[in-house]
């Protein structure tokens, strides 16, 4: 599972590069550079967390779901911004929300992921 993963991060870190240099030179204020700094920042925080997992500093089945978590969550969030910039609506109701909801509570999981390997240590 962590291999699809770390691909997964790769493709965040290179959409994330791309949003953020369409943010500065497309479409300033869309809001665009904002989702490429999102998706880049998850990206080195899914590769971190699996490293981590495999290290066993995180308990895995509760790191998977973390990991899981921050790949959707971002996704959902900069291409909700994405098809406002270009597409002039959003993916659906609330779909930036939501995809920073399912990044705040993948934070928590990770918490618990990390206190967890730390007591069964």
């Amino acid at each position: 599972m962590e291999p699809i993963l770390l691909a997964l991060a790769g493709l965040m870190g290179a959409c994330g590069v791309v949003l953020a240099a369409a943010g500065a030179h497309g479409k300033p204020g869309a809001g665009l550079d904002s989702a490429g700094y999102l998706l880049l920042l998850h990206a080195a925080a899914v590769i971190a967390a699996a490293v981590a997992a495999r290290a066993g500093l995180l308990v895995r089945p509760i790191a998977l779901v973390t990991l899981c978590g921050f790949v959707v969550g971002a996704g959902l969030f900069a291409a909700d911004v994405a098809a406002r910039a270009y597409l002039g609506h959003r993916l659906f109701p609330m779909a930036a929300p939501t995809g920073g909801t399912i990044l705040i509570v993948s934070w928590l999981v990770l918490a618990a992921a990390a206190l967890a390997a730390l007591r069964s240590s």
